[in-house]
């Protein structure tokens, strides 16, 4: 049985990395990207920003009075589309199994390559391939799971390489903090701080009964990532081209509100599906079916985006377009495509403070209580 050997590999301030290869004079100066308002976020930032304590998704105006003198983008994401796209086919024809997590994140199940190749040195020359011909740079982790290779990354960062041998695993992670730790959230590293739980060596010794009393089922979770216990694969690789719903109605209908209620019913439900895939669409398309099966369809290009409020604005102008005939409708239909993959803070490049704080939160009781357990306002009907 061979042992697991899993490479992460991850861009470096990807957006900003961009930006500063188009535009050689950005090179080595802080360089936020994102909503340029007064209300705008960050969406990605250049190492030399963060030195001022400045990350993503903080408010863009707190941003700038920790720097003043930053230099602020509203972001090109057609570029860095592209540029994942060539990354990706760079991977793709190397590795043997990937998995593309995020727009600038992968990973790559390596495992049996040792009988070949050094899977640390293949992993190398992968990324001084990337680097040589990408031009960006990135850096990368290997061990023989998901988790120690992700904290790996974020060790070695900025573009740097750590390799966490078979054996060390736990010892690596037990003296860093535990926010470092993938997927644990703000609140639950306060609520460990409280309890004086503040490395992950001092998390791996509490009992998993214990954790699962404080923070339920995601306590174990917490137990197994402290003692480096991580199962999951590494998922093949598969874009879909477009996401898409549509409904036919029990009782073809004239109700114009009614009609526009399902619509923003289907619009919000298929955002959700975006953000929680990572993924952002550039394209949107409305569809229409009278009550005699005449099909009518109609779609417009739209920046990149995954944002509730922003896709219902587009589709319900398609939809005004589209009803003209002031027929019984049969069917309605709504179709994301020209999608890329990116985390949920791609998305604010428009999104205010208050929006990405209200879909977060909706989307966290989605997760726990189903898509229908919060919708908007548009969405119901009588």
């Amino acid at each position: 049985m061979f042992q697991k050997a899993i490479l992460h590999l991850d861009l470096d301030a990807f957006f900003a990395s961009v930006e500063q290869l188009k535009n050689s004079q950005l090179k080595g100066k802080p360089l936020l990207i994102g909503g340029t308002g007064g209300r705008g976020v960050v969406a990605s930032c250049s190492y030399e920003a963060r030195k001022f304590g400045i990350r993503s998704a903080m408010p863009m105006r707190l941003a700038l009075q920790r720097c003043p003198d930053a230099i602020v983008l509203r972001g090109d994401m057609e570029a860095y589309a592209k540029k994942s796209k060539e990354i990706t086919d760079i991977i793709d024809e190397a590795a043997p199994l990937f998995e593309k997590a995020s727009i600038d994140e992968f990973y790559l199940d390596l495992t049996g390559m040792d009988r070949h190749i050094g899977c640390w040195k293949w992993s190398g020359e992968l990324r001084q391939r990337i680097m040589r011909e990408a031009g960006l740079p990135i850096s990368m982790g290997l061990s023989v799971n998901k988790l120690v290779s992700k904290v790996g990354t974020g060790e070695a960062k900025p573009n740097g390489a750590r390799l966490v041998e078979c054996g060390v695993e736990k010892a690596f992670l037990a003296p860093l903090s535990t926010r470092k730790l993938p997927g644990l959230g703000a609140a639950t590293y306060q609520k460990l701080s409280l309890m004086g739980v503040r490395t992950v060596e001092v998390l791996s010794q509490i009992p998993p009964l214990l954790l699962r009393r404080e923070f339920g089922q995601s306590g174990i979770s917490l137990w197994k990532k402290a003692n480096a216990i991580d199962d999951s694969p590494v998922t093949p690789y598969h874009d879909p081209k477009s996401l898409s719903t549509e409904r036919t109605f029990q009782t073809d209908t004239t109700d114009v509100q009614w009609l526009k209620s399902r619509l923003t019913d289907m619009v919000s439900r298929l955002a959700f599906d975006l953000r929680e895939q990572q993924k952002l669409t550039s394209c949107i398309t409305v569809k229409i079916r009278y009550t005699d099966f005449n099909t009518y369809t109609l779609q417009r290009k739209i920046p990149y985006t995954a944002n509730d409020r922003a896709l219902l604005l587009h589709a319900r102008e398609l939809f005004d377009q589209l009803y003209q005939r002031r027929q019984l409708v049969r069917l309605i239909g709504v179709r994301f495509s020209g999608l890329v993959h990116g985390h949920y803070q791609i998305n604010l490049f428009e999104d205010t403070v208050e929006e990405s704080a209200l879909l977060q939160q909706m989307d966290k009781i989605r997760r726990r209580f189903g898509q229908g357990a919060v919708m908007r306002a548009g969405a119901l009907a009588d």
